[in-house]
């Protein structure tokens, strides 16, 4: 899309996924529930439908939606790139914010996970404390709120959405390559939100999980992106 590359995908072994960033998204989504147990879930920013093809094929029978603002995007990921078999997976093409907030209330989801963000300029309908509170609010007890957030060196970005999502969350954490947390370099990092508390074990295993080298600021720690 206007030239960037929107996702990698394996049609072969769809539980193989390169991106980093997607990856440790990936490594979340495991920690949600046992192996292999069916999740909901909730993606805004649909891509190539990657992390969808993921749940599917680690945890078959879940029930996903997947929002995407581009129809000529989704439209032709669904022709092209054929999703694995028995993908149960219900799309919506429209802002995700309004897509969200028109689904039944009755829904919840395990996980809900925003791949919008690119640069230092993000849409601030988004980017905001109430709409993390109403993503939130969407979430089933235990689930996790991922927002994949990509700026540059100085992570303007990434301090504005960790206060937002602390305003909106009782428990924030950040997940990424090591270096950036020097602030030094452009990259990802993914900020993962919590109704309940963090389960014990959670930050160990999402490091161990990498790529490599991994950390993750969970508790007070993730104070030192909002200085």
């Amino acid at each position: 899309m206007d030239g960037a590359e929107q996702s990698h995908v394996n049609l072969v072994a769809p539980h193989e996924v390169f991106y980093e960033y997607l990856r440790r998204i990936a490594n979340a989504i495991d920690l949600v529930k046992p192996a292999g147990e069916h999740i909901t879930a909730l993606h805004l920013g649909a891509g190539a439908l990657t992390l969808a093809r993921f749940i599917q094929a680690t945890r078959p029978g879940s029930v996903q939606h997947a929002v995407e603002l581009e129809r000529g995007l989704l439209d032709f990921v669904m022709e092209a790139l054929p999703l694995p078999a028995g993908t149960v997976l219900n799309t919506h093409v429209g802002d995700a914010r309004e897509e969200m907030a028109a689904l039944p209330l009755e829904l919840r989801f395990d996980v809900i996970i925003l791949d919008i963000f690119s640069g230092p300029e993000a849409p601030a309908h988004l980017a905001c404390a109430d709409f993390y509170r109403e993503a939130a609010a969407r979430l089933a007890p235990g689930g996790v709120l991922a927002v994949n957030v990509g700026d540059e060196p100085g992570f303007t970005l990434v301090t504005s959405q960790t206060k937002a999502m602390q305003e909106a969350m009782s428990n924030v954490a950040a997940y990424g390559t090591s270096m950036l947390f020097s602030r030094r370099y452009p990259g990802n990092i993914i900020l993962l939100g919590r109704n309940q508390p963090w389960p014990d074990g959670w930050a160990q295993a999402l490091v161990a999980a990498g790529p490599h080298p991994a950390t993750v600021l969970a508790g007070t720690d993730v104070d030192e992106l909002t200085t």
